[in-house]
Formats: structure tokens, C-alpha cells, sequence
């Protein structure tokens, strides 16, 4: 680890191994509103690799943690901040943490910790973090690297209550028949995991829906979030923080005692965050997935969530269930070199200029 302190004693930057205290700290106060972005999310990856930068007030108060794990090829030294998975990469920024000290703690020569390259994202490109980030690594002489990486799916249940409820009443029906039908096969159960109710049991139980989906028939089988022994550990590690258990939540759907389907959520104040959901195969034709997938939006809804942020990718049945773009994401690199991003940038993409707007640029780039 080391320490130095700059601006005449106003700020401390330290680079320190491992997840630093910060994390958990800044978590529930963080510019973006995440909540979930706490230590035990970002635990990602091989520990001893993990690293943080963290800057304080003279007073000791945390204003930022930048987390990072190595990414790419070992040579180049790059690194990213890590995550769990979707939503989100971010790093953490108080909301009083200025655009000065945070350059002031990136021009810092503890930022070398961060590596020559480092990525942020996916990450909404509207996010208050994310822009004060940027424009502070401008001020740093950072070059900023962007791409777009998607649109994200919303659907909106504040406006769902002000038009009578959700889903709709025909929907409601035929998700009704859909149930009594599969109904044929057994008896139909529903059960909710979330906190202490989480263990390897349940984690296995997910991972044997993956192993029996088009996930484990059609593909690699790298999409999977539980069937990869090291992924289902992941989890754990993720579960263990008590206040992570507790926003995240299964929906699993039996039939005669054996889960044929599910929908894996996060819920962070009014946003429940769609992560993954799967069906066995032999149960395609009875719809079973698109059961969880209504099951969980509704639990959302009855539970008065304000929008339910379903990610990107596969708008099919996100439109079916309502959903309407919501915001762009954006992936990012900051480089320190401005001959090495001048290299970097035709293969990940231009950069963004001084006076550019991610959130409107990307939007149509």
C-alpha cells in the first residue's frame, strides 16, 4: 500500500490490496444511488488480484473507492472495476465529492494503481457518476475511450398504476390459463427466496434449471450464471453480505416439487433489476418462463417498486411485457497515454470529446 496527500492536506489518495472498507461505506451514499454496489459485489475474480484507490477528507470522510481487477491480456497490465454481474460496473463517488478533487486524486501518482487502461462499464451514460468521472479524468488528462453498449429495457409500474395496474386484464387472464394448464403436469407451486433463505441448495437448484435450458442445449453454456461451479461460488460470496441477500431474490416455479423455471432479480429502493432467468427445455411449450418472468414483475409491483430495469438485449420479450427503452449504456476506458489511446480507439471506439455528452452522443452513435 501507499499513501500521500495532496492539495495542501485537503484530500488523502491511497492505493491499498483487496476491497477496501470504503466500499461499504460509500455504498448507501454513493452519486449514483446504487446501493448494491458494495464490497462484497465487486469481490469478482482472484482477491489477491483486486485492488482499490481510495480518497478521503482531511477529516477521513471517504469521498470515492475505485476498485479494480485485471482485465485482458497480462502483458498490458489493464484493469476494469469489477462486479457480480448486471446491472451495473460503476465506481463509488460521494455526492459531495467535486470534479476537482477527484481529478486532483486521478492526476495523483497513487492512481497508478489503476493501470495504464481501465474499463468502466456497461454503465447507464446518463449516470451522475459516470459524467462527473468522465470530465474529471479530462481535467486529469486521462483520455476517455467510449462505445455504446445497449439500451436498456424499462418497464415503467408507476405509470402501469396510473392506467389501472399491471399486467392488464387480458394478460392476467391468459397467464391464469397458461398456470391451470400446466397444472396437467403436477401440482404447481410458487416459492420466493431472499436473506437467510439463501444456501447452496437453492444456488444448485437454479443451476439444475440452466443445465436443462437452451442455455446448456444451444450454446457454450457461458451465458449460464449458476451452472459453472465457479460462477455458483461467486455467488456465494456475493450472498454472504447480508444486506446483498437481502436484495436479491428467486422466483422459482415448481411442478410436483421440481423447479422448472425461474426469474433471478435484485431489488435496490424503487428499481427491481432483472439478472437472469431460465426454463427447462422439456417445459417450453408450456410457457413456464414467461410465468416467472410476469411472477417476478408482479411481486414488484404488489411490493411498490416504481419501474422494473430489465437490461438489454433480446427486446422481443421485453416489449411483450411492456417494456420501453429506458436509457444507453456505455463502455468505457480511460487511458493514460494519449499516443496509446490514439491506438486503442479504432478498436474500441472514438473519444469522447472535451465538450461531448454521453448520454445524447451514444445515443445515436
Amino acid at each position: 500500500m501507499y499513501e500521500s496527500r495532496i492539495a495542501a492536506g485537503h484530500l488523502t489518495v491511497a492505493a491499498s490490496p483487496g476491497l477496501a472498507p470504503a466500499l461499504d461505506v460509500l455504498g448507501p451514499r454513493n452519486l449514483g444511488g446504487h446501493g448494491f454496489l458494495r464490497a462484497a459485489w465487486y469481490g469478482e475474480g482472484a482477491p489477491q488480484a483486486l485492488r482499490t484507490l481510495v480518497v478521503e477528507s482531511a477529516g477521513g470522510t471517504p469521498l470515492a473507492a475505485i476498485p479494480t481487477a485485471p482485465f485482458g491480456p497480462g502483458i498490458a497490465a489493464f484493469r476494469k472495476v469489477p462486479g457480480s454481474y448486471w446491472p451495473l460496473r460503476s465506481p463509488l463517488i460521494a455526492p459531495e465529492c467535486s470534479t476537482l478533487e477527484l481529478a486532483q486524486a486521478l492526476g495523483h501518482p497513487a492512481a497508478a494503481s489503476l493501470g495504464p487502461v481501465w474499463r468502466v462499464g456497461p454503465t447507464r451514460a446518463d449516470d451522475p457518476a459516470t459524467l462527473r468521472l468522465i470530465e474529471a479524468a479530462r481535467r486529469a488528462r486521462w483520455s476517455v475511450l467510449a462505445r455504446p453498449a445497449g439500451t436498456s429495457w424499462v418497464i415503467d409500474l408507476d405509470a402501469a398504476r396510473k392506467q389501472g395496474g399491471w399486467p392488464r386484464g387480458s394478460t392476467a387472464a391468459r397467464l391464469a390459463r397458461i398456470e391451470r394448464r400446466l397444472a396437467a403436469h403436477g401440482p404447481v407451486q410458487w416459492r420466493h427466496v431472499r436473506g437467510e433463505d439463501w444456501n447452496d441448495a437453492v444456488l444448485e437448484e437454479l443451476a439444475a434449471v440452466e443445465a436443462t435450458s437452451w442455455i446448456a442445449a444451444e450454446t457454450d453454456g457461458s451465458g449460464a450464471k449458476f451452472m459453472d461451479p465457479r460462477r455458483r461460488a461467486a455467488w456465494r460470496a456475493v450472498l454472504a453480505d447480508p444486506v446483498l441477500a437481502d436484495m436479491l431474490c428467486a422466483t422459482i416455479l415448481t411442478v410436483s416439487g421440481r423447479a422448472v423455471a425461474f426469474s433471478f432479480d435484485l431489488d435496490d429502493g424503487p428499481v427491481r433489476y432483472g439478472i437472469a432467468g431460465s426454463f427447462r427445455s422439456d417445459f417450453a411449450k408450456a410457457e413456464v418462463g414467461k410465468l416467472a418472468n410476469h411472477r417476478a414483475v408482479s411481486d414488484a409491483f404488489e411490493a411498490g417498486a416504481a419501474r422494473v430495469d430489465l437490461g438489454s438485449g433480446d427486446s422481443g420479450y421485453k416489449r411483450a411485457m411492456g417494456a420501453l427503452a429506458g436509457y444507453e449504456l456505455v463502455d468505457l476506458l480511460f487511458v493514460r497515454s494519449r499516443t496509446a489511446a490514439r491506438l486503442i480507439a479504432p478498436l474500441w471506439g472514438e473519444a469522447l470529446a472535451s465538450d461531448a455528452r454521453p448520454a445524447r452522443s451514444l445515443a445515436h452513435g
